[in-house]
């Protein structure tokens, strides 16, 4: 028997830098739109216009902005009011569907609010203060990085003129850099939990202070994904295939996920595909089957995310053996796979990254 699901009120919210645009969608169908200030004084104006339109129980729904949406979500988080924050792709991808054409503040208002009616997303839970501070940290320090890399291009390239300028500047950012890096190990060594969730971290060989501090801020509360392939899609690096017909394209990583995750887990895996005796087996069984070296270093990456999915829901440390036990009992399962490929007369692995590169079941 087919459940129908009845229509409730949504309130979609578009963040630029200085507004938010929103956007009522009621049961009927009828829209009401507003604008408001990105600041405090607009946050409280958007919830008494919320109270006179009757609609302190909808379902708000919002797009991941960064730095401009973050403020305005945590302020409705603690309204008690039900709110999710979607990844910008899904609203996209969701419009694509609609064929939409207009693309207005108010349009994307409606297009959001529309998708939060149809599809109902989860609420959001705000991280705790002691998360929030840690993503700030790590974020200025990717930054102060990015920018030490930038002037030392420049540095190479200057005019004798220029070359003092450029290098006051590098020493100010490499101050910087070490004092923001005290300020995550302070702030970590300062929480408890933090502290015991990076012991459990540093246990895993390729994971040093940094990747820790990244992988921290970025996938608490763990209890939001139910397994290691949400991780591993949260991070962008699971496998998208594209195939039509007969026609079989090559594999790329979906980038869909956190950036920051991807840059911060590379160098790791570099590091763990040498000392990391489960994922070193992994990776030579990798190169024996032909792939290249950049899709073992990915599938790699993949298989970090799924030790620390592992290692911090069961909050034990990384234990070598039994990691080499399960790679061991996961190689004789491949082989079965590829013999009866064999025997079949196909190819057991599609073009470019395979879907199980990553130990997924």
């Amino acid at each position: 028997m087919t459940t129908i699901v009845k229509p409730v009120s949504c309130v979609s919210i578009d963040v630029a830098k200085a507004k938010f645009d929103v956007a009522l969608l009621k049961p009927n169908g009828k829209y009401r739109s507003k604008v408001f200030s990105n600041n405090s004084e607009g946050f409280r104006q958007f919830l008494d216009w919320l109270e006179k339109q009757e609609a302190l129980k909808a379902h708000l729904c919002m797009e991941t902005t960064g730095a401009y949406g973050r403020s305005l979500a945590r302020f409705l988080a603690q309204q008690q009011l039900v709110i999710s924050v979607m990844n910008p792709a899904l609203i996209h991808a969701f419009g694509k569907t609609e064929l939409s054409r207009a693309k207005t503040d108010k349009a994307d208002a409606r297009l959001i609010a529309r998708y939060c009616q149809m599809h109902r997303p989860a609420p959001w839970v705000p991280p705790a203060e002691a998360i929030v501070t840690l993503q700030a940290l790590v974020q200025r320090l990717d930054d102060l990085l990015g920018m030490q890399n930038m002037e030392n291009n420049r540095l190479e390239m200057a005019e004798p003129a220029a070359r003092a300028s450029i290098e006051a500047l590098l020493l100010t950012i490499h101050q910087q850099i070490d004092a923001v890096r005290r300020q995550i190990q302070d702030h970590m060594d300062d929480h408890p939990d933090l502290k015991s969730q990076k012991a459990l971290l540093l246990s895993i060989p390729g994971i040093g202070e940094a990747t820790a501090a990244m992988l921290l801020a970025f996938l608490s509360p763990l209890t939001r994904f139910h397994s290691a392939k949400q991780v591993v899609a949260y991070a962008g690096l699971n496998p998208r295939i594209r195939e039509s017909g007969q026609w079989a394209g090559k594999s790329h990583i979906a980038k869909a996920g956190n950036v920051l995750l991807r840059k911060a887990l590379y160098l790791p895996a570099v590091v763990a595909k040498r000392y990391n005796p489960a994922i070193a087996a992994f990776c030579d069984r990798l190169l024996s089957r032909g792939k290249c070296p950049m899709q073992v270093i990915i599938a790699a990456m993949r298989k970090l995310l799924h030790i620390t999915y592992g290692v911090l829901k069961s909050g034990q440390p990384f234990d070598p053996e039994k990691a080499l036990a399960w790679a061991s009992s996961r190689r004789y399962l491949f082989n079965r796979r590829t013999t009866a490929a064999k025997f079949a007369g196909a190819c057991p692995l599609s073009a470019g990254i395979h879907p199980t590169a990553g130990g997924n079941p």
